[in-house]
C-alpha cells in the first residue's frame, strides 16, 4: 500500500510537507501543494484517518452507540445522525448494545479507541454502565446515562397531550398501556398521562408491558374481549409498536377503529402513517434531536455540553373520535 513517506519520496518533498498538505494548512505554498496534490493522485494514495487522529487525539468519526436497530424510533435517529454527520464531512461508527449493559460497555470502550470526535449513546432501558470514562464530548439521547448531558423529548408533557386529545374528545373510559415501570422513559411517560387525566376526573386503567407490538396486542386483547359497557373507549400507549400491536388485537376482536375504541401512540415512527386507520400519536422531532446531538459532540453550537430538552406534539390522525 502506498503511504506518506511514498507520496514525499515522489514529490520529493518533507513528509511533514505532505501533512500539512493534507491538513490544508494555508503555511504550504501554491505550487508545492499543488505539487504534493497531483503526486498524492498519480500514486492514488488514500491517507489513514485513524492513524491521522492518533497524531491530533481525533478523526473525524463520531460514535453512535444505540439499543435496539429493529425499534423504529432508534432506527430513525440513526438515520438522521448519519446525514447529518455525512454533510458534515464526518463517518458514523455505529453500534448496538442489545439493551445489554455489559455489551454497551465493551462496545463504548471499542468506539473510544477509534479516536472519535464524539459519542453519541441511547443508554439501555434499565440501568446506565459503569466503568468508563473519557475526554471525548458525549451526550445522552432520549434516557439519561452516568451524569452526562441529555438531548430528549419531554416525555411527561409529550404523554399529558395525549391525555388531554383523549378527554378532549370526551372520553371517560381510558385505559393506559406502559413500558416496564424499570424503564424511566416508561416512568415519565405514564406519570404525564395519568396526572393529567387526575385533574379531569376521567377513569384510567394501566396496564404494564414492553415497547413492542407483541405487548400492544396482547394487552389490547385483555382490555379489549369484554362487554361494551366495562371495556375502554379509548386507549392510549407508551409507544407506537404497543399501538400498533393494539389495533391488531381490535381488528381480531371485530372492533373498529375509532368507532368501538380510540387508540393514541407515542413516537410518530414511519409505520404510524401507514397503517390502517393512520394513527394518531405523539411525535417526537427526531431530525432535530439528532441534528442538537451532532452540534453538541462536535461543537458546532459554540455552547457548553447541557440538558437539552424538544416538545414532543400531537399528531391527530383516523385512529382517534369522540365515544359512541
Amino acid at each position: 500500500m502506498v503511504n506518506i513517506k511514498d507520496v514525499a519520496a515522489r514529490a520529493n518533498v518533507s513528509v511533514g510537507t505532505v501533512s500539512r498538505v493534507l491538513a490544508k494548512n494555508e503555511t504550504v505554498g501554491k505550487e508545492l501543494r499543488e505539487l504534493v496534490e497531483a503526486t498524492i493522485r498519480e500514486l492514488n494514495f488514500r491517507p489513514n484517518g485513524v492513524a491521522r487522529g492518533l497524531r491530533r487525539s481525533r478523526t473525524d468519526m463520531i460514535g453512535l452507540v444505540i439499543p435496539d436497530i429493529t425499534n423504529p424510533f432508534f432506527a430513525e435517529l440513526a438515520k438522521h445522525v448519519e446525514a447529518i454527520a455525512s454533510q458534515a464531512g464526518f463517518s458514523v461508527l455505529l453500534s448496538i448494545t442489545n439493551d445489554d449493559p455489559k455489551i454497551e460497555l465493551a462496545q463504548i470502550n471499542s468506539l473510544l479507541k477509534s479516536y472519535p470526535t464524539g459519542l453519541i449513546v441511547v443508554p439501555t432501558q434499565f440501568g446506565a454502565s459503569k466503568g468508563w470514562s473519557s475526554d471525548v464530548a458525549t451526550v445522552a439521547v432520549d434516557r439519561r446515562f452516568a451524569g452526562l448531558p441529555l438531548i430528549s423529548v419531554n416525555h411527561y408533557r409529550g404523554a399529558g397531550l395525549a391525555a388531554a386529545h383523549l378527554v378532549a374528545l370526551g372520553h371517560e373510559r381510558i385505559a393506559y398501556i406502559a413500558g416496564s415501570a424499570d424503564a424511566p422513559v416508561s416512568r415519565e411517560r405514564r406519570a404525564g398521562f395519568l396526572n393529567l387525566l387526575g385533574t379531569t376526573g376521567a377513569r384510567c386503567e394501566p396496564v404494564e408491558g414492553h415497547f413492542d407490538y407483541a405487548s400492544g396486542e396482547t394487552l389490547g386483547r385483555f382490555l379489549l374481549d369484554r362487554p361494551p359497557h366495562e371495556r375502554p373507549t379509548a386507549i392510549a400507549t407508551a409507544s407506537d409498536q404497543q399501538a400498533i400491536g393494539l389495533l391488531r388485537a381490535a381488528s381480531d376482536l371485530d372492533l373498529k377503529v375509532p368507532d368501538d375504541v380510540s387508540i393514541i401512540g407515542f413516537d410518530d415512527i414511519p409505520l404510524a402513517n401507514l397503517v390502517t386507520p393512520r394513527l394518531t400519536t405523539i411525535s417526537q422531532p427526531v431530525e432535530q434531536i439528532a441534528a442538537r446531538a451532532f452540534a453538541a459532540i462536535t461543537g458546532t453550537d459554540n455552547g457548553p455540553l447541557q440538558d437539552d430538552y424538544l416538545e414532543a406534539t400531537l399528531v391527530v390522525r383516523g385512529s382517534t373520535a369522540p365515544p359512541r
